[in-house]
């Protein structure tokens, strides 16, 4: 189980994955070095994820910063909170809704370090409002997990069209298994075509 600490474990990831693929070579010599994009785990991280589903990055930002205001990113805070308090600061009512709920949850956050990745993701995606996106995103920027992939993002999908030259976008599954050519350094391609995204459509694919 590796993990993703600092520059170094990417531009070793980055430098496998050139090796492996002509493609990926392609596109990390575009793209330069890749953001490291590590963040505290715990109820922020995963919160962070939820403010995240389904909106624009600058929209994310936008009400990531309300929140963080409001002291509304720890997991007592919003346990203690009403709903409506968490809509009033941008929360859609299905998102202030999951906030609460994972909030009140009792998630043992340090126990999920030592867990297997696939283990992680089982036990966030039970979780009410994390699905596999959620969940992997977490695995990979809160934990550090380098074989995960969000699979179901849309900007990954897109960047994969592009620098491989396939005719539509992968879905899911199908990027999943792209992805095992990756292995066991999915999470640096993740980096990589996210950059290669904000590179082609000049703008971001992901906070």
């Amino acid at each position: 189980m590796r993990i993703i600490q600092g520059p170094e474990d990417l531009a070793e990831g980055a430098e496998w994955l050139a090796r492996a693929c002509p493609v990926m070579a392609g596109v990390l010599a575009r793209v330069g070095p890749l953001p490291l994009r590590r963040r505290p785990d715990g109820f922020g991280a995963i919160l962070d994820a939820i403010v995240g589903q389904q909106v624009s990055t600058a929209s994310a930002a936008a009400i990531w910063g309300r929140l963080q205001a409001a002291g509304m990113v720890e997991e007592g805070a919003v346990a203690a909170a009403e709903e409506e308090a968490l809509r009033a600061l941008g929360l859609s009512r299905p998102k202030a809704r999951y906030a609460l709920a994972v909030a009140r949850a009792g998630v043992d956050w340090a126990a999920l370090r030592d867990m297997p990745d696939d283990q992680v993701i089982a036990r966030l995606v039970a979780l009410p409002g994390v699905g596999p996106w959620t969940a992997e995103i977490y695995a990979m920027f809160a934990l550090g997990r380098a074989d995960v992939l969000a699979s179901g993002d849309l900007a990954l999908q897109e960047a994969a069209r592009v620098a491989y030259g396939l005719e539509a976008r992968p879905k899911a599954a199908e990027l999943a298994e792209m992805a095992r050519a990756w292995s066991p350094w999915a999470a640096v391609a993740a980096r990589a075509l996210w950059a290669y995204y904000r590179a082609v459509n000049q703008r971001e694919g992901i906070r």
